[in-house]
C-alpha cells in the first residue's frame, strides 16, 4: 500500500493524496475497457465513474486499486509516499513513512 501524490493520480481519483493497494495482476482482472494513456491503463466503474484499478507498464505484473473502493481499507495502511515532491503543500502527513520523490518503482516493483 502506498500514497501517490502525482497530479495524474489526484485527478483520476479526485483525492488530494490517494492511496493504493497493489495486487498481483493474475489475481485481479478488472472488467471493461481501460483508458490507456502513456503506458498506464485505468479502469473506472461503468455505473458511477469511480476509479477502480490501474496498471503501469513500469510496474509489470501488478494492478493498483484505490484504497477508498475496498471494504477492507481500514486494515490496509500505506507504507510509503510516492511522488512526495508533488504533494500539495497543505496536505500534511506527519506519519513517519518514507517519502520517495518520483515513482518509487524500485521500491514497488516485485519480480
Amino acid at each position: 500500500m502506498a500514497y501517490c501524490h502525482c497530479a495524474d493520480c489526484r485527478r483520476w481519483t479526485g483525492a488530494p493524496a490517494p492511496a493504493f493497494a497493489a495486487f498481483v495482476e493474475v489475481t485481479l482482472e478488472p472488467e471493461g475497457q481501460p483508458l490507456v494513456k502513456g503506458g498506464v491503463k485505468r479502469w473506472t466503474c461503468a455505473s458511477c465513474g469511480s476509479a477502480m484499478a490501474a496498471q503501469f507498464d513500469y510496474l509489470p505484473g501488478q494492478t493498483y486499486v484505490p484504497l477508498g473502493v475496498l471494504d477492507q481499507a481500514d486494515q490496509l495502511a500505506p507504507s510509503l509516499h510516492c511522488h512526495a515532491d508533488k504533494a500539495l503543500p497543505w496536505v500534511l502527513h506527519d506519519d513517519g513513512l518514507p517519502r520517495v520523490e518520483g515513482t518509487a518503482r524500485e521500491v514497488l516493483r516485485h519480480d
